[in-house]
């Protein structure tokens, strides 16, 4: 009975290892594509992988804070440097002051992007890192046939 409990506690353990797949990141006009299995995910989805691995995770919160961020900024400046342009290729009198400070809002929102997109890829690769340590890949078992007084036997060695 023993024994039938620690085969079946040993492949649930190495089905559970094997789930785990790789995210990989691709860089792409505008920002990043992640994707695992060839499928794309979202940052939502991303964090939601990720929240078994607490450094990872945390780094991921902080680069969905900055990239919230981020995109406030953008969207209000590029409105308030819209805005004065559509005024002015329509032939009315355009209040630049706008534009000048939705450009500060833009120009601050890019460091913050940046930021944002380090934070996230740092997760990916602290996760990815992780992986790596627990992967079935790196189980290499030895195998070896081995006699004794009971018997003949199979050992494994890991």
């Amino acid at each position: 009975m023993k024994k039938n409990i620690l085969i079946l506690t040993f492949f649930i353990a190495t089905l559970t290892l094997c789930n785990a797949q790789k995210i990989d990141t691709e860089k792409v006009f505008g920002g990043y594509k992640y994707t695992q299995n060839d499928e794309l995910i979202s940052i939502g989805d991303l964090a939601s992988i990720m929240e078994s691995n607490t450094s990872a995770f945390e780094l991921i919160k902080k680069g969905r804070t900055n990239r919230s961020l981020a995109a406030v900024l953008g969207f209000a400046g590029g409105g308030l440097i819209g805005w004065p342009l559509g005024t002015a290729l329509g032939g009315g009198k355009a209040n630049w002051a706008l534009a000048g400070i939705g450009t500060g809002l833009v120009i601050i929102g890019i460091p913050i992007s940046s930021s944002a997109n380090k934070k996230i890829n740092e997760a990916v690769a602290t996760y990815n890192a992780s992986l790596n340590a627990t992967s079935y890949n790196e189980f290499k078992p030895e195998f070896k046939i081995i006699a004794n007084g009971n018997g003949f036997g199979l050992a494994m060695n890991f």
